[in-house]
């Protein structure tokens, strides 16, 4: 039986020039009974870990590798044979990528020889003719001995018999043996048409205008090893080679080690040691009559599993970055995973005292998954650069870097993008925007496209609906995370390349935080956050009212008169469930403690929406539907819920309790979740589910109206972790509204642009609740907005000139400028003296 590895493969990672994913081509790959599969995306390795996932899956070879394009020479596959020369290919496309603008790369064939030790080289022949070729091809030959190899292809051109001869001659002559390969860019045929789609938004021009940019046939897809074999039968040994080249590259993904930064320790101490001791401090901070038996039970637990896992580097680094924002007054809240921690509340890193919602420290860190932890911590917006270049000038750019982003393509995108490849009108274009508002994988219907006065049957529409279907989800080019940073001992340019993002002084990897997961590498993520930019403000205008310094653990707990505030929706301004949908919830729900905050932050998401968990909640929180539990089991996963799943972590709790998933089954389907609305991919599970809780005697419509609900969070749904840290900025915020509105206010028109009100908004609800407002006065107002003492004592809203449309801070400033030299008499002499 003929074997055979396909050596030259191009996903969507290498954007708008491979028609399918990568591990469709891998899944394929196998099916078709390949030895191993070759991906190498053009300048990039952006597509190798999703690869690499679905390789160890299929139980497939994956040689992880990069189609190099040098500025002086011929394309090159490069593939590394261990873990030194990936950390060379990895090095070399940084190499380029960082002199080069955004989404290029440059560098040349010595730079590429420089760093090809350990390397196979395949080489590429040209497209057109080239007098220097056989000599590049000689100089590569000599320069890696044995490692280096012409490409040789069948592509139905018409002059292939006598291509495949005149390359296997050149290899023979040049000493660089020929090796089969196919250039693949599909997984399947009927590709073809996307990828010409594709290749005309590429090159920005129309179908019909395409000519020989396109490609003259299919052919171009993954072929079984017979069929190779029969298209090289005078080159037998081009198909054994690719077995040769195959055995050689012995590199995987699964060698990469994360080691963490130096550890942030102390003289004499192990990073275990300095966590536990700045852990112990923090403890009898937050706990000054003394720390509580259960709080230090919890604290000797966390610290042993993290000692076990060796995660207290991590947990230093986070440390250290809280310490510094808090060094500069920067106001910071972890959030997310880290809310469960107790370790976390101790290091100052999240607020959320985890005693006030019971969270299991487990579903953070799980020996039992081996996951290393994953903490958000939220900045102040305006500030949160100033930790980025910290970060930066800590570690330097070659160990640090953000995560990237990869923007895929949503229904409107590649309408818009197809569209125009297609030949559509800006007319129908813009017609058929305004339909697929809302609309994500499944079509439009024929009597829409009527209505719009289209025929649902004209050839061109019809093709272009179709090729839209099939681009949804498909890579469209890379972005930077909105703040996740991977940091590393080494350089980090061994592990993942780096390269330019669009803003200055920034710099991002090839990979994002799902492929981070997958690889079990670790990142810290430092967002921006508006409402605490607004608190931080509003703290420090309390004090200066009130002589009263405020934080976000020191704001008084579990005021009745908060709550009832809430319960009324008076909540303008108020972080999270100041929307018409969540103040529509609000009296329906009436939050009256704080894990009712935490649920109502939950429960007003597309996800709890879609799984229809909302109605059945409120019908069993208002006494109209008994609360019920199928078994015991599932008593404890959603007891406090009232038997309906409303966070993530139930919803993947209930698969193992209630069908029998592994921990492993349990967070692939985790992974599926956060993928749904991308890719799709949970209906896979959908059996599995069904299956494993009929077999443990629950009834099918349960056990299908939990995958409903499971679907649903794909849909956007909140962890319970993430919704509780929420809850407590939800909490503060309502507390200064309630208790100090015009300083709240006044934080909140110094903070724009956020939330979902306008500032005459705010003013108008300011004044509402009592504020007295002062207008805009060129001979008052600073360029913030203000609170002046009044003659009865009480703190009045100054507006600032930032709200006065038209006028710059430039502009301002010179009128401040001007004013502190002595007061306006006129406005034309306001004019004149601050050049307005």
């Amino acid at each position: 039986m003929t074997a055979y590895a396909e050596l030259q493969v191009t996903s969507n990672y290498s954007f708008l020039r491979g028609g399918s994913h990568p591990d469709e081509l891998v899944l394929s790959a196998k099916a078709l009974g390949l030895a191993a599969l070759g991906l190498a995306d053009r300048n990039t390795l952006g597509g190798v870990v999703r690869a690499h996932t679905a390789a160890k899956q299929a139980s497939l070879k994956l040689l992880v590798g990069a189609r190099l394009v040098p500025e002086d020479g011929p394309e090159v596959l490069c593939y590394p044979t261990d873990r030194a020369a990936y950390g060379r290919l990895c090095r070399l496309l940084t190499l380029g990528k960082r002199r080069a603008e955004k989404g290029d790369c440059r560098f040349t064939l010595a730079e590429l020889e420089d760093h090809g030790q350990g390397q196979v080289l395949i080489v590429l022949p040209p497209e057109t003719p080239d007098p220097a070729f056989g000599e590049t091809l000689a100089r590569l030959g000599r320069r890696f001995p044995g490692a280096c190899y012409l490409a040789g292809q069948v592509l139905y051109r018409g002059d292939d018999a006598r291509s495949l001869e005149r390359w296997s001659e050149l290899a023979a002559a040049r000493g660089t043996p020929l090796v089969a390969t196919n250039d693949v860019r599909l997984h399947t045929p009927a590709r073809k048409a996307l990828l010409d789609a594709l290749t005309c938004v590429r090159a920005h021009c129309t179908i019909d205008a395409a000519g020989f940019r396109l490609e003259a046939n299919a052919e171009r897809h993954l072929k079984a090893p017979a069929e190779m074999a029969r298209l090289f039968r005078d080159y037998p040994e081009a198909i054994e080679r690719t077995l040769e080249i195959a055995g050689r590259c012995r590199f995987s993904l699964d060698e990469l080690r994360y080691e963490y930064p130096e550890a942030l320790t102390a003289p004499g101490r192990t990073p275990q040691e300095e966590l536990a001791e700045l852990t112990r401090t923090g403890a009898a901070a937050r706990y000054p009559g003394g720390v509580p038996g259960q709080v230090q039970a919890t604290l000797d637990h966390e610290l042993a599993l993290i000692g076990q896992l060796g995660y207290a580097p991590y947990f230093l680094t986070v440390h250290d970055l809280v310490r510094f924002a808090r060094g500069r007054g920067i106001l910071c809240q972890g959030r997310g995973s880290a809310a469960n921690s107790a370790v976390c509340y101790c290091l100052g890193i999240t607020a959320v005292d985890p005693a006030r919602v019971d969270l299991l420290f487990e579903r953070f860190v799980s020996a039992e998954r081996d996951e290393p932890p994953d903490i958000d911590v939220d900045f102040e917006h305006e500030r949160r650069e100033e930790v980025i270049q910290y970060i930066y000038a800590k570690y330097g750019r070659e160990r640090a870097g953000l995560a990237a982003t990869v923007i895929c393509y949503r229904s409107r995108g590649a309408l818009r993008d197809i569209g125009k490849a297609m030949g559509l009108s800006e007319d129908t274009l813009s017609a058929l925007s305004g339909l697929v508002w809302g609309w994500r994988r499944d079509g439009v219907e024929d009597a829409d496209l009527r209505e719009l006065g289209l025929d649902p049957k004209a050839r061109r529409l019809r093709q272009t609906l179709e090729l839209v279907h099939a681009a949804y989800g498909f890579p469209r080019h890379l972005s930077q995370h909105v703040g996740g940073f991977v940091i590393s001992r080494d350089r980090l340019s061994r592990l993942v390349p780096i390269e330019n993002a669009a803003m200055p002084e920034r710099t991002v990897i090839q990979w994002d935080k799902n492929d981070l997961d997958a690889l079990g590498l670790l990142k810290v993520d430092c967002l921006g956050l508006g409402m605490l930019t607004a608190i931080h403000r509003a703290f420090d205008l309390v004090e200066m009212c009130q002589g009263k310094r405020l934080t976000m653990a020191t704001v008084p707990t579990e005021d009745w008169s908060v709550y009832e505030m809430i319960q009324h929706a008076d909540t303008v301004g108020v972080f999270q469930i100041e929307s018409r949908a969540q103040m529509a919830m609000l009296p329906r729900l009436k939050p009256a403690n704080f894990y009712d905050l935490v649920i109502e932050v939950a429960i007003v998401r597309p996800g709890p929406i879609r799984g229809d968990m909302v109605h059945p909640y409120l019908r069993r929180r208002q006494g109209q539907e008994a609360v019920t539990y199928p078994s015991e089991t599932v008593r404890e996963v959603l007891e406090r819920t009232l038997g309906v799943p409303i966070f993530q972590e139930q919803g993947i709790k209930l698969t193992m309790v209630a069908a029998g998933f592994s921990p492993g089954e349990a967070d692939q389907l985790r992974r599926s979740m956060t993928a749904w609305r991308r890719r799709g991919g949970l209906e896979k599970f959908e059996q599995r589910l069904i299956d494993g809780m009929c077999q443990r005697g629950y009834s099918e419509a349960f056990a299908r109206r939990i995958f409903q609900q499971i679907k649903g969070f794909g849909e956007y749904g909140f962890p319970e972790s993430h919704a509780a840290s929420f809850a407590l900025l939800v909490y503060v915020s309502a507390w200064l509204k309630r208790h100090a509105p015009a300083a709240f206010t006044c934080a909140l028109l110094n903070s724009q642009p956020m939330g979902f009100y306008a500032p005459a908004q705010l003013v108008q609800d300011a004044r509402r609740h009592g504020v007295r407002v002062r207008p805009v006065d060129v001979s008052m107002s600073g360029w913030d907005s203000t609170l002046e003492k009044t003659g009865d004592g009480v703190f009045a809203l100054r507006l600032g000139l930032r709200l006065v449309k038209g006028l710059s801070e430039a502009g301002a400033k010179r009128l401040l400028t001007a004013r502190a030299e002595r007061s306006f008499l006129s406005v034309a002499e306001l004019v004149h003296r601050a050049r307005l």
